[in-house]
């Protein structure tokens, strides 16, 4: 058994100590209060927060595309259709198996120096992404790529990887969980979308699909089904508790109604959004219908900053924005949607300090100057603080940075250089 003892750290505005035995939370208490042989005799490791750390959740981040970190910066200031068909898809359809393992571990590395411990990835080649999370010891939910010609043809590209993940599935950690990742009703054909709610509702495997982010794949849906992308999701079965809907940019009150009855969860990325002018989500109104919102940052292509930082300040202010009032986006609501939210969707005990969850936590350091005043913590992580901010990150009861430090990362920022500079070679 292994052991973690949190010393002299602050939560909820009191010193305490945190006890950790293997991956779970076991004690929470001041030092008397903990049994002695509990204490620091026999802990593997001992963090001393020194009163000046606090210990919160980490963030889950309920969208992204890791690898992506290869492009960040590669196509700016352009047109959507311009961006993807000219120069993303492009670029990727040459990345190889050992540049999006490369990009995937900069990804993490990002993620943890960032707070990150969770990630929901759609990509290719999702070996390579798994094994890069199962060695950096993070959490992820990694998709079974669903992509199909114009007249419903297999890509056989996303056909290999997603039978070299399932091959790989057995031998994952329980840090690892496998998804069905349509991209989204356009980009998909009805058979395969009916062959995968029919999987899901066998397997009980989660669905993560891009959904109602454009304003033109809410009117071809409706031209071509008679449905907007969430009505139509609905009627092949895929709208549920366990479907992640990315980006929900464009929706109707009846959309959002219905995914509030069926509990599907949006996940919102503000940057990516306002970067891409795809259009502005609507916090208030969702929030309102009873939605499930979390926050994710999509790719590095396009936000260009894995950081939950960055997403949950734009994701405030843009709901303020969008409702013309400073009542909406409230920080607490927007600091649940990062972390004990998230968490929940992906069915991880976690995202909350208490003891019998399972121990991912972080200790932020208090003399960062964006920490103070000490007035409200949640408003100072969701409104100033950035990721110098996180001194230790723990995730399932596993030191992952120490003193902002990370095991190998010199290495893993040379290597994920060397495979940018493939990527722009190949231009």
């Amino acid at each position: 058994m292994s052991r973690l003892l949190v010393r002299n750290v602050l939560l909820d505005g009191e010193v305490t100590d945190v006890r950790v035995e293997d991956n779970r939370i076991t004690a929470i208490g001041q030092h008397a209060s903990i049994p002695e042989q509990l204490l620091e005799g026999d802990a593997d490791v001992v963090l001393d927060a020194a009163a000046r750390q606090a210990i919160i959740p980490p963030f889950y981040n309920a969208h992204t595309h890791a690898a992506m970190t290869l492009l960040r910066g590669y196509a700016e200031d352009l047109e959507l259709a311009n961006w993807l068909g000219d120069h993303i898809w492009p670029a990727e359809a040459q990345l190889t198996e050992e540049d999006i393992y490369a990009g995937s571990r900069l990804a993490i590395l990002e993620m943890i120096k960032s707070g990150t411990v969770f990630f929901n990835d759609m990509y290719w080649e999702q070996t390579a992404t798994l094994r890069a999370a199962e060695e950096m010891g993070v959490r992820a939910e990694i998709g079974l790529l669903h992509i199909t010609g114009p007249a419903g043809q297999p890509n056989p590209r996303s056909q290999a990887s997603n039978a070299e993940l399932l091959a790989a599935e057995p031998g994952t950690s329980d840090r690892i969980s496998i998804a069905h990742a349509p991209h989204s009703v356009y980009a998909v054909d009805q058979a395969t979308l009916t062959r995968v709610a029919a999987d899901v509702a066998e397997s009980g495997r989660r669905v993560h699909i891009h959904a109602s982010e454009t304003a033109e794949e809410v009117r071809d849906c409706l031209a071509l089904h008679g449905l907007t992308p969430i009505g139509y999701l609905d009627s092949l079965g895929l709208l549920g508790p366990g479907t992640i809907l990315a980006h929900c940019v464009h929706l109707t009150d009846d959309d959002r109604a219905l995914i509030a009855e069926r509990q599907a969860v949006i996940a919102h990325m503000a940057v990516s959004n306002l970067k891409l002018c795809s259009g502005f989500f609507h916090h208030q109104q969702a929030h309102r219908a009873g939605c499930r919102i979390v926050l994710g940052t999509d790719g590095a292509a396009s936000n260009n900053s894995l950081s939950m930082f960055g997403e949950m300040k734009t994701a405030a202010l843009l709901a303020k924005a969008q409702a013309g009032s400073p009542l909406a986006g409230k920080d607490h609501a927007i600091y649940r949607a990062a972390t004990r939210d998230s968490a929940l969707a992906f069915g991880i005990d976690a995202g909350v300090i208490e003891e019998g969850r399972v121990a991912d936590f972080l200790l932020v350091d208090l003399d960062n100057p964006t920490m103070v005043s000490d007035h409200s913590l949640t408003a100072n992580l969701v409104y100033s603080a950035d990721p110098s901010v996180v001194n230790t990150v723990v995730c399932d009861g596993r030191v992952l940075m120490r003193d902002r430090v990370v095991a190998d990362e010199a290495e893993i920022i040379e290597r994920g250089r060397e495979a940018s500079r493939r990527v722009a070679q190949r231009r």
